[in-house]
Formats: structure tokens, sequence, C-alpha cells
């Protein structure tokens, strides 16, 4: 076993991605002592899909977000078990998931931290969106948020560091929808710079479909926003490192943990505290990996909760076609405008909670092929008549934890060293399906509205599971959770977990901008923890 000499660092963080970004560079820009451990490694920018001219055939390959198609050395095993089919999305490595994501980038409502009060529905968070809201500020400055301040169904809040991104004909025939139908419509937040943002990022410059990535890093994925501020700070980044499991002392404590190097060797890294960012799934995965005597179920897992709760949200896109050109292939994918019109419970509806509408451009060209074009004689003129003649709304609902829905370690799909892949145990409960039927007709009814002449929907399943949450959830009961409203774990008083999988409930937005407010809250947290954390009892 290779040590890293007598070393103890303060903070040992366990993954590189939006949460574990965001905690090292906070806990280290006031004076800790941060290592950070990632599987993956840096994404060559060099290689990113939109460098290239195939880049949606790359984008569906190497690049694919599906880590059971892209297989990098830093991928494990992802089936889709459950009753519903899951479509795995995420990436390892510096930046995480972030590095394949659109930059849409909600804020979370008050109603959303206190569903079960409100409506009956799921749980209530252990903290309040008044408390959260000054990281949510944080976080937008530092990644760069174009947008525009006003909406009427939000809370207040100071203007954004952007200017909204460019809507568009595009955008102003999905504004004639809304205004036609008489719902409320606002601007999209996007972690998309449109201006020169920091000292190499460059503004939108609209090439689009962002989740192929962005040359210009105008896209606010974690490789280009918090890594070069937490390096600059003076975090140490340790990449290649598969870890096998968090370390316990005797009493009950984490020590730090054990991981295998990229050139086969094991090694031991001790911390005074281990914050855990492994994401949704990853999360989970390592938690029960590290099994022991004191902890048989895995570790922090007294509640039996540890990969239980899965969300993903309900999701559907609708296609609307339009006779005149819209000129879908220009701007940002997630930057046209949304509604929250349903959001909310509504008594008229058969189910609880509600979903956002996002109107985004068109699909892009393979996809429209492989959707509806024939290969042979009409294949061109199908092409003609769809290609830059349609726009995509996205619907986004909430999605109730249930613990059916659960991540489990699948020994099946080791990977090269013998560690476990995962498991998703997914089904869409009787609520998500009323709740995505509704949202796909109402979707339907904004492109008609707007002056589309056909529609079609890619329907409710298979899911694509890129919003990963609620695996390992914070509460306020330790039989009811797994850490407290701080990140603790119940059963370990100096590990927390710090990422999507400690969302109680996932709101109808999209959870990034969340997951990063709650990482910077809980870097604040365990600063006023540190003296009681540190001191054994």
């Amino acid at each position: 076993m290779t040590r890293h000499g007598d070393r103890i660092y303060d903070v040992l963080v366990v993954g590189a991605g939006a949460a574990g970004a965001a905690v090292s560079y906070s806990l280290r820009a006031r004076g800790l002592d941060v290592v950070c451990v990632d599987q993956g490694n840096w994404i060559d920018r060099e290689t990113l899909p939109k460098r290239h001219l195939d880049w949606e055939l790359r984008g569906r390959t190497e690049w694919s977000a599906n880590p059971n198609v892209r297989a990098w050395p830093s991928d494990y095993s992802v089936k889709s078990v459950g009753e519903t089919e899951v479509t795995p999305m995420l990436f390892n490595g510096v930046g995480g998931s972030t590095v394949g994501f659109g930059g849409v980038y909600w804020r979370l409502l008050p109603s959303d931290f206190k569903t079960r009060t409100l409506d009956g529905f799921g749980v209530d968070w252990p903290i309040t969106y008044e408390e959260l809201a000054p990281y949510y500020s944080q976080n937008e400055q530092i990644v760069g948020v174009s947008g525009l301040a006003g909406d009427p169904t939000g809370p207040e809040r100071e203007e954004y560091p952007c200017p909204p991104v460019t809507m568009g004909k595009l955008g102003q025939i999905w504004a004639r929808g809304f205004e036609q139908l008489g719902w409320h419509w606002w601007v999209q937040d996007c972690a998309i710079a449109t201006r020169d943002y920091g000292p190499d990022r460059s503004g939108c410059v609209g090439r689009g479909f962002c989740a192929w990535g962005c040359p210009s890093k105008s896209l606010g994925s974690v490789d280009v926003t918090y890594w070069p501020l937490a390096l600059e700070a003076g975090v140490e980044l340790r990449l290649d490192a598969r870890v096998r499991q968090i370390d316990i002392d005797k009493g009950g404590r984490a020590t730090g943990v054990s991981y295998v190097d990229v050139e086969g060797r094991d090694v031991t890294l001790k911390a005074r505290i281990v914050v855990v960012s492994a994401g949704g799934v990853g999360t989970p995965r390592l938690l029960l990996m590290s099994k022991s005597p004191r902890f048989p179920d895995g570790l922090a897992n007294s509640s039996g909760l540890v990969g239980k709760n899965l969300m993903h949200h309900v999701q559907a896109r609708v296609i609307g076609l339009f006779d005149e050109r819209v000129e879908g292939d220009r701007g940002a994918w997630g930057g046209a405008f949304a509604s929250r019109e349903f959001y909310e419970t509504d008594a008229k509806h058969a189910f609880l909670r509600g979903f956002t509408l996002g109107t985004r451009r068109g699909l892009p060209p393979l996809e429209t092929a492989l959707r509806c074009a024939p290969w042979g004689a009409q294949h061109y003129e199908v092409m003609e008549r769809h290609l830059n003649h349609e726009g995509v709304v996205a619907v986004m609902g909430d999605d109730e934890p249930e613990e059916v829905n659960s991540i489990e370690l699948d020994y099946e799909g080791a990977d090269s060293l013998g560690l476990p892949g995962v498991s998703l145990r997914y089904r869409l409960s009787e609520n998500s399906r009323r709740l995505g039927a509704e949202g796909v007709r109402r979707a339907k009814e904004l492109c008609l509205a707007a002056g589309a002449v056909g529609v079609a929907d890619t329907g409710l399943s298979p899911v694509p599971a890129f919003h990963l949450m609620g695996t390992a959830r914070m509460g306020s009961r330790p039989d009811g959770s797994v850490v407290d409203r701080d990140h603790r774990s119940h059963d370990v008083p100096n590990l927390f977990i710090v990422d999507g999988s400690s969302m109680p409930t996932g709101g109808s937005v999209n959870p990034t901008n969340t997951i990063q407010a709650l990482a910077l809250r809980a870097a604040d947290r365990i600063l006023d923890l540190r003296r009681v954390i540190e001191t054994p009892h």
C-alpha cells in the first residue's frame, strides 16, 4: 500500500464535478488544505465534437453522454434494470457531467422546498429557498450566467452577470405562441456567457447544440469556471484515481480514501474531513462499496436510504413543424424562452406538482434524419421539409422520490479492477405519467399556437437520466435521510455528502445551479462546524 507520506489534509473531496469543484474552491479560498480526487481526467478540448465537421457523429459515439456507449477508461457499467427504461447520461472527470450539459440554469422556487407541507408530495427540505438564495447569487457570478431579472413567477433577485442569449427568429415564434395562449413566459436562465467573461471565455457566438462542446468556453462547464479558480487558489487535484472505499477508523470516523492510481498502485490519502461529491450515481456507489463490520449495509446507511429515492425528472420533447424557415440552426440550445405557467399543483389536475416548458431551437441534421427521413428517393425531400423548419419544446416535470427507484451495485458489470458497476432500478409513477402526459399536451398546444403545421413527441420513456438526484438525501431525521441540513452524515461525524444525491426533491427545473449553490453553502457549514468535527468524542 502506497501512502502519501504522513500528510493529513484538512479536507478530501471525492469528485471533480459541479459540486466537488465548488466546495473545493470555496474551502481552499478560506485557507483550508484541500485535495480533490476523481477517477477521470481533464477533457482534451481539442477533441470536443463541435471542433470537428462530424460533430454529431462524434457526439453519438466516442463522446456519447451514455457511459456504456462512450466507454472511456474512467467509465463503469451503468445498467437500466427497472420497469421503465432509463438511458444513463453521466461523465467522470474534471467538470463531471457539466462537460456534456446544455447550460439551462434555473433556480428552484420557494415552494420546491416544502412540497410535503404544501401538496402532500415527496418530502420537505430541511432548508429554505431564502437560506440558499445568497449562494445562488454567488454561484451565478462565478459561472457568468445570462438572463433577465424580474420574472414575476420567482422571488426578487439582482440582475444577471450577462445579458440574455440572442433569441432570433425562432424566439419570436415561440413568444407569439405564448402570447396567443396568454401563458407566462420569460427569458431562459443559461450558464452561457454572452459577453467576454474572465481571462479566456468568449461571449457566445451561437454555434448551438451546446452539449457537444463549446470551443469558445462561453458555456459554463466546471472545467472552465470553477477549476481554474480552484487550482489558482491551491487545491491539489489528483486524477485517474479510482476510489475503492472511504476509510474508517475504529471509532467510526472517516480517515480518508483508498484508491488505485493510473499505474495500478494502491494509494491512501488521509484527511480530517471527507466530502463525497461523486454525483447521484457515483456517491451511493462509493458509499455502498465502503462496507465494513461497523457499516455492513454500506457507509452512512443506517437509514437504509443510500441509493434509494432516485429521481430523474419527468421529461419529453415535443417537436413543432413550421412552414416558414425558423433559423433553428442558430443560437444556444437551451436559450429561447421558458414558462412556469404549470409549475405548481393545480386542483383541476389528477396529479401533484407540475412542469416547465422550455422552448428551444430545432434538432440537428443527423437526429432529424434518423427520426423522420427515409432512405431512398424521398430522403432529400423530407430533410428539406424538416431541417430548419422545426422547433422543440422541452417538458420538465417534478418526479416524486420513491424508495423503489434506486441505485444498486452490479458486480457482474465490474470494471478492470473488479470494482462494481451500478444498476438503475426505476419506474415512472402514476403521478409522473399523468403529469408528463399533460406536459406533452400543453407543449403541443403551444406549438400549434405558435403556427406549427404539425407536431410530434418523443414520449416519456426511455427516461434520459442526466438529472440524477435524491440517492443520499438531506433531512432532519436520521431514520428518514442520509445527511442533515448541513450535508453532514448522521452516522459518520466528519463525512459530508454534497451533490445532487443530497437533494430531497428535484423541482421541475434543471438542477446544476442548485447543486452548486448547495455546495457553496456546505463549504460555509463545514467551516462553521470544523472545530466540532475535528474533535473526536
